[in-house]
C-alpha cells in the first residue's frame, strides 16, 4: 500500500535536505540528533544517488543552476520539492522488498517523472514513528536544468524547457500517483487506490501539528499532576479535528441541511455555508472557512445529504414503532434492559480477514495494453486471485451464485444494523456527556445562587455576578428539560451510566468493524466470481490448476 507525499520548501539551504537524508533527525523538531561533542549521527542504513548532479555537491550545483537562470533569488520562492514514496511494511515479509530494490525503483521513478531536474534519491529502511517501513525520498531543485521531451501531463510548453520551474498541477499530481500504483503492481507489491479521495483527509501539516500539540499537552499535564491538580484535557485536538468531531455528532442527528446548520451553530459555534455546491465550515477561532474537501469525503455535500436522508427515514420508522427511552430514566427497569442489551452485544461477531483482492480488469488497464510483459504478469496474478476465490467459495460451503448473493445481502443488512445500533449508543453517550457538563456547571454556581437569594440588594448582587447566575439558570433549565419532569440525576449516577455506555460502545464498534470487513470481503468474492462466470476459458484454467470441480457450473 505505497503512498505518495509532497512537500514544497522555500529553504534556500539545499544542504539541509542532504543532511536530513544522511543524518539522524528528531521526528518532532526535525533537528539533527547530536552527541556530547556536537557531532551528528549517521543513519544506520540509507542508499543515496544523484540525478543530473553529484549527490554530495547537490547544494552547490543547485545554486549554480539558479544563478545561471536568475531564479530562486527571493526568499518567498519555492526552492525545492520533496516527494516521499512510503511502501507497505508487509512488502518486506511478503514480497522480499529490500532497501536496494526500493532505491532502484525510486531512481527509475525520479528519472521518468522528473526529467531535466537535479534530484537526490535516498532510501531509508527505519520507517517513520517506528513503523519499520521502507520509504524513498526524492528531493528536486524547483528549477529545471535541461530541456526534456513534452509529456502528456504537461499543460504548457514551458513545462519541458530548461530554466523554468517545476509546476505541480492537478493533472500532474494524478499522473504521479498513477505511476506509483503502476510501479507497485508491476513489481508485485501491495497497493491501494491513491486516486480516490480519503474519507478523513489528514494532511502532513495537520499530522505534525497533532503530534507536537499532544507532546506539549502531555508535558503540561505532567506539571499539573506534580502540583496535585487534575488535567482538564488529555487529548490534543486540531482545529480540523474539532470540525470533524462536531460534524460527525451533528450529522448523525440532523435530518436536513437547515437542521445541520442550526445544530452546528448552537452546539459548537461553527458557521456553515454552501457556496457553488461546496460545503464550508468556519471554526470559532478562525476567520477563514475550511472546505469539506480539506476535511474528507465524509464532510462533503454528497455524503452528508445521503446521511440526512437515512436519518429522516430512520426517525419515521422509529416513530411508527415506539419512542426511545429518556436518557435520564435511571429506574431499575431501564438498568435491567440495559444489562440485557449489553449481554446480547457481548457475543461479538468473529471475523478473520483473508488476503483476497479484486481481480484486475485488463480491458481498462492502460499499462497492460501498452506492455505485453506487464499484461502477462497481471494475468498470472489474476489467475492466482481467482483460484483463491474458488477455494474461498468451496471452504465456506457456497453451492451456487444465489447462495453467495444471499450471503452478501445478509452481511450488508447486518452491517447496517450494527452501524445503526452503534449510532444510537453514540447519541446516548453524547447526551450523557452533556448532562455531566451541565450538572457540573449547575453545582459550581449553586452556592452563588443561594447567596443571591439571601442578599438584600438582589439587583446589585445580580449585576456583580451576572455571568455565574446566567450559567446556573441556563444549566438548570437544560437539565430540567432532559429530566422531563423527573428528579434530576446525581453526578454519580451520570458517571455510572457513562461508564456502562462506554463499555457498550467499545463492544458495538468492534462488532460493526468486523461485520463491515466481512461485507467488503464478500463483495470482493462476488466481483471475482462474476468475472470468472463471464469468461469460460478462465474456468478451464482454474479447473486444470486445482484439479477439482468448482461450483460455477
Amino acid at each position: 500500500m505505497a503512498i505518495l507525499k509532497h512537500i514544497a520548501s522555500k529553504n534556500a539551504d539545499y544542504g539541509e535536505a542532504e543532511r536530513y537524508l544522511i543524518f539522524q533527525h528528531d521526528e518532532y523538531t526535525q533537528k539533527p540528533i547530536l552527541d556530547d561533542n556536537g557531532n551528528m549521527f549517521l543513519r544506520e542504513e540509507y542508499y543515496l544517488d544523484g540525478i543530473n548532479c553529484d549527490p554530495f555537491t547537490f547544494d552547490a550545483e543547485c545554486r549554480e543552476t539558479n544563478a545561471f537562470f536568475h531564479k530562486n533569488q527571493s526568499f518567498n520562492e519555492i526552492k525545492s520539492h520533496h516527494y516521499i514514496i512510503s511502501f507497505d511494511p508487509k512488502d518486506q515479509e511478503e514480497h522480499g522488498l529490500t532497501g536496494e530494490q526500493a532505491q532502484k525503483l525510486g531512481v527509475e521513478y525520479a528519472r521518468e517523472n522528473f526529467p531535466g531536474h537535479q534530484a537526490l534519491v535516498c532510501t531509508h529502511t527505519d520507517g517513520h514513528n517506528g513503523s519499520g517501513n521502507i520509504h524513498v525520498h526524492i528531493v528536486i531543485n524547483s528549477v529545471r536544468k535541461y530541456d526534456t521531451e513534452p509529456q502528456p501531463y504537461m499543460e504548457f510548453d514551458r513545462d519541458s524547457k530548461a530554466g523554468y520551474k517545476h509546476h505541480l498541477s492537478d493533472r500532474y499530481r494524478i499522473y504521479l500517483k498513477q505511476k506509483v500504483m503502476d510501479m507497485c503492481h508491476s513489481n508485485g507489491l501491495n497497493q491501494v487506490d491513491l486516486l480516490t479521495s480519503a474519507e478523513r483527509k489528514i494532511s502532513e501539516k495537520e499530522y505534525w501539528a497533532k503530534r507536537r500539540g499532544q507532546k506539549n499537552l502531555d508535558e503540561h499535564n505532567t506539571e499539573l499532576k506534580k502540583k496535585g491538580l487534575t488535567p482538564r484535557q488529555t487529548t490534543f485536538q486540531t482545529e480540523k479535528q474539532y470540525l470533524r468531531d462536531a460534524i460527525d455528532t451533528v450529522a448523525s442527528q440532523a435530518t436536513s441541511q437547515e437542521e445541520f446548520s442550526r445544530l452546528l451553530s448552537n452546539r459548537y459555534n461553527i458557521t456553515f455555508k454552501v457556496s457553488r455546491g461546496r460545503y464550508s465550515y468556519l471554526h470559532p477561532n478562525r476567520q477563514k472557512y475550511i472546505t469539506g474537501r480539506n476535511l474528507g469525503t465524509l464532510y462533503e455535500e454528497n455524503h452528508l445529504l445521503q446521511v440526512f436522508q437515512e436519518n429522516s427515514s430512520r426517525q419515521h420508522a422509529e416513530k411508527s414503532h415506539s419512542t426511545d427511552r429518556p436518557v435520564t430514566d435511571f429506574s431499575e427497569k431501564s438498568k435491567s434492559s440495559a444489562s440485557v442489551q449489553t449481554d446480547k452485544t457481548t457475543h461479538s461477531f468473529l471475523f478473520i480477514k483473508s488476503d483476497l483482492r479484486l481481480v484486475t480488469d485488463l480491458q481498462h488497464c492502460i499499462k497492460a495494453q501498452q506492455s505485453q510483459a506487464y499484461a502477462q504478469k497481471v494475468k498470472l496474478s489474476n489467475l492466482k486471485m481467482m483460484a483463491q476465490t474458488v477455494a474461498y467459495v468451496q471452504e465456506h460451503g457456497f453451492q451456487s451464485k444465489e447462495d453467495l448473493d444471499t450471503a452478501l445481502s445478509n452481511a450488508s443488512a447486518q452491517s447496517t444494523d450494527a452501524r445503526n445500533t452503534l449510532k444510537s449508543t453514540d447519541d446516548s453517550l453524547k447526551s450523557i456527556n452533556e448532562q455531566i457538563h451541565y450538572t457540573g456547571q449547575y453545582l459550581a454556581n449553586k452556592s452563588i445562587y443561594f447567596d443571591y437569594r439571601k442578599s438584600r440588594n438582589k439587583e446589585k448582587f445580580y449585576e456583580d455576578h451576572r455571568a455565574e447566575l446566567t450559567l446556573y439558570e441556563s444549566s438548570l433549565r437544560i437539565l430540567k428539560e432532559k429530566a422531563q419532569g423527573k428528579k434530576l440525576p446525581t453526578l454519580k449516577m451520570l458517571r455510572e451510566e457513562k461508564s456502562r455506555l462506554t463499555e457498550l460502545q467499545t463492544v458495538q464498534r468492534d462488532e460493526f468493524n468486523s461485520r463491515r470487513e466481512y461485507e467488503r470481503e464478500l463483495r470482493t468474492v462476488c466481483s471475482n466470481v462474476d468475472i470468472i462466470l463471464n469468461h469460460p476459458h478462465i474456468q478451464e484454467s482454474l479447473h486444470e490448476t486445482s484439479q477439482e470441480h468448482s461450483c460455477f457450473r
